[in-house]
C-alpha cells in the first residue's frame, strides 16, 4: 500500500500543478485527480506532471449521478466512456463513489434493485477501459436516521450490493470512520482480501461522542483521539497484502485553517503516526 494525497478532503484548493507538488513535497507516492485537473491539462501535460513528479494518479471520483433522477444518470452516463478513456491514458485505475445510507421513497428491496442495475451499467464502462469502482458505504446510524427506508450501511449490506451486480472490477472504498461507525469489527477486516478493497480511506472520530451518535461530517485525524483502533485497522490492511492508495479524509476544522503546504504537512505527519512498522 501507498500514501496518496486528496487535497479537498484537507480543505486545501489546489490546481493539479499544486497538488502535484506538495504531495512530492510530503512524501506522498499518489494524488488523487478529477475528470476537471485532466481537462484542464490534458492527458499528456497530465501524465507528464505525474511522471516528472515521480508520482500516480491514484484514484478518481466517479461523474455520474446514479442517486437522484433516471435524467441525471442517463445524461452522465453519456460522458463516462470518454471519462473512462482519459482515465486509462493518464493511468488511474481506480474510481470510487459513495451511497446514500437511505431513501425517503424507495424500500430496500427497490433501492438495491436501482443501484444493481444503475452501478452494474458503470461498472460496465469501467471494466471495458480497466478501471475498477470501489464503493462506500455511510456507516454512522445519525445519518441513515434522516430517512424512511435505510439502506446499505456496513460491509455485509456492501457485499450484499456487490454480489448482485456481479462482475470482477467491484469492490469495497473501506473508509475507517465508517467502519468504526457502522459496528465493524477486527473479523470484518480479517475476512476481506486485496481483490476486496479498492481504495482506503483513514480518519479518526471525536472523542466522547457515542458511536451510536457520531455524526458523518465530524471526524478527525487519522490517529488524533485514538477512539478508532487504528493499530488493528492498518493491521489488517498489511495482513491482506494490500497494494493500493491510503487517503486522509478527515474534514478538519484545525487542518482547513491552515495554509496548504502546512495541512499537507499535518496529514502526512498522521499517516507517520498510525502507519505500520512491519
Amino acid at each position: 500500500m501507498y500514501r496518496s494525497l486528496a487535497v479537498g478532503p484537507i480543505g486545501v484548493k489546489a490546481s493539479l500543478a499544486e497538488a502535484v507538488a506538495l504531495a512530492s513535497a510530503h512524501g506522498f507516492a499518489g494524488v488523487s485527480i478529477s475528470r476537471a485537473d485532466i481537462e484542464a491539462y490534458g492527458i499528456e501535460s497530465t501524465r507528464s506532471l505525474l511522471r516528472n513528479a515521480g508520482l500516480v494518479a491514484s484514484d478518481a471520483g466517479l461523474p455520474v449521478d446514479f442517486r437522484t433522477t433516471d435524467e441525471a444518470f442517463e445524461r452522465d452516463m453519456q460522458g463516462l466512456q470518454t471519462f473512462a478513456d482519459m482515465l486509462k491514458a493518464v493511468g488511474c485505475e481506480r474510481v470510487n463513489t459513495w451511497l446514500l445510507p437511505g431513501s425517503d421513497t424507495l424500500p430496500y428491496a427497490e433501492n438495491l434493485a436501482l443501484h444493481r442495475d444503475r452501478l452494474g451499467a458503470v461498472a460496465s464502462v469501467l471494466a471495458a477501459a480497466g478501471v475498477r469502482l470501489g464503493l462506500e458505504y455511510v456507516g454512522p446510524a445519525t445519518a441513515r436516521a434522516k430517512s424512511r427506508y435505510p439502506f446499505v450501511h456496513n460491509q455485509t449490506g456492501l457485499f450484499e450490493l456487490i454480489d448482485a451486480i456481479g462482475g470482477s472490477n467491484l469492490g469495497l472504498l473501506l473508509d475507517a470512520y465508517h467502519w468504526y461507525t457502522s459496528g465493524g469489527n477486527a473479523s470484518e477486516l480479517r475476512a476481506l482480501t486485496n481483490a476486496d478493497v479498492v481504495l482506503v480511506h483513514v480518519n479518526d472520530a471525536p472523542a466522547g461522542v457515542a458511536v451510536e451518535e457520531q455524526l458523518d461530517l465530524v471526524r478527525r485525524m487519522p490517529g488524533e483521539t485514538g477512539v478508532i483502533g487504528m493499530a488493528t485497522f492498518m493491521g489488517a490492511l498489511v495482513d491482506m497484502g494490500y497494494d493500493g492508495p491510503v487517503v486522509v479524509e478527515p474534514f478538519s476544522d484545525w487542518v482547513r485553517q491552515l495554509p496548504p503546504d502546512g495541512a499537507v504537512k499535518a496529514t502526512a505527519d498522521s499517516l507517520d503516526r498510525i502507519w505500520p512498522q512491519r
